[in-house]
């Protein structure tokens, strides 16, 4: 079977790409690197091209049998996106309707999204279950969050299958050592702690230490990205087999404080944070936890990779070696 994989040069999409080969599935990657590095991409096919260009896309289509697409090409940083909202409005939105036309247009039925645990805003209930309402507090998440209601709309009309997964906070490296998180600027707690380490940046801020939670700081959910791409698999597998449409988290169920990371930062790396505290930001929340158990039945899901202290170990190798 012969997969697009668009935005396949970044962090999630190259891992993707890995889990892909390794199941011998046809992999063809796009992306304008504007983000993704080249050097990420671990075979396949690749094509430098970008999805605002509705001609480029097409020409990919037309040369290429693609038969199911995987779609993480998109901005993602939350504070760029509330300061320049019609840069994520036109990226992130006129990139996926290009691509949908595309597909369309050349039969392509299945479509796995990249979706964000952004689309909930602040939670009403933890852990966050998949019928949770929607309400974005940014305008990167409410771009996903319109795709997301997009979506059904090109199911009913022209069969598309999809599946949404919505994300928690990946974290970690390729346990090859392959891949890893590299982000211009990194905005990701675990990255900023390993990169404070390596003498970076000579503190570490944390923001807020005054939330409701055992030790002041908040708590979040961390998986592995070897995980999420696995999942992403899963989901292509079971929406050819079942031909219906879902939106999945993809979290654990269970969280770490900012504290918690940093402490076993400090016993994988045996080096000692500089820490300093700042104000809380704007927006966060004090616990922010995903509900995996719909991941879990109807996926068949498993997180073979994400306890922390290996999500840890493993940027910390591809940290250390880039």
């Amino acid at each position: 079977m012969s997969i697009l994989v668009t935005g396949g040069a970044g962090y999630i999409g190259s891992h993707t790409v890995k889990e892909l080969l390794k199941k011998n599935y046809e992999v063809i990657v796009l992306d304008n690197l504007s983000s993704g590095h080249r050097e990420l991409v671990p075979g396949g096919h690749f094509i430098q091209a970008d999805l605002c260009s509705a001609a480029e896309l097409k020409k990919v289509f037309s040369d290429h049998r693609i038969e199911a697409v995987m779609h993480f090409a998109a901005l993602i940083q939350v504070g760029e996106s509330c300061a320049d909202p019609q840069k994520y409005y036109r990226h992130n939105l006129l990139s996926t309707l290009n691509l949908l036309e595309a597909m369309l247009e050349a039969g392509v039925k299945y479509f796995i999204f990249s979706s964000s645990a952004a689309v909930y805003g602040e939670p009403k209930e933890i852990p966050i279950r998949e019928d949770h309402p929607l309400n974005p507090a940014s305008p990167y998440g409410v771009t996903k969050e319109m795709v997301e209601r997009i979506l059904p709309d090109y199911d009913r009309a022209y069969g598309l299958k999809y599946v949404s997964l919505r994300y928690f906070n990946a974290a970690g490296a390729d346990p090859d050592g392959q891949m890893g998180e590299w982000h211009q600027p990194e905005t990701h707690l675990i990255p900023n702690i390993l990169l404070h380490l390596l003498g970076r940046n000579p503190d570490f801020q944390v923001f807020g230490n005054d939330f409701p939670t055992p030790d002041g700081t908040a708590i979040r959910d961390y998986i592995h990205v070897t995980d999420l791409a696995i999942a992403h698999i899963l989901a292509l597998e079971r929406l050819r087999l079942e031909n219906s449409s879902q939106a999945i988290n993809l979290g654990s169920s269970r969280g770490h404080s900012v504290l918690e990371v940093i402490r076993t930062a400090e016993k994988v790396t045996g080096k000692k944070v500089n820490l300093k505290f700042g104000p809380r930001r704007p927006g966060d929340v004090p616990v922010l936890l995903a509900s995996s158990e719909k991941a879990e039945t109807w996926l068949g899901w498993k997180r073979n990779f994400s306890e922390l202290e290996f999500i840890i170990e493993s940027a910390w190798r591809w940290h250390q070696r880039h």
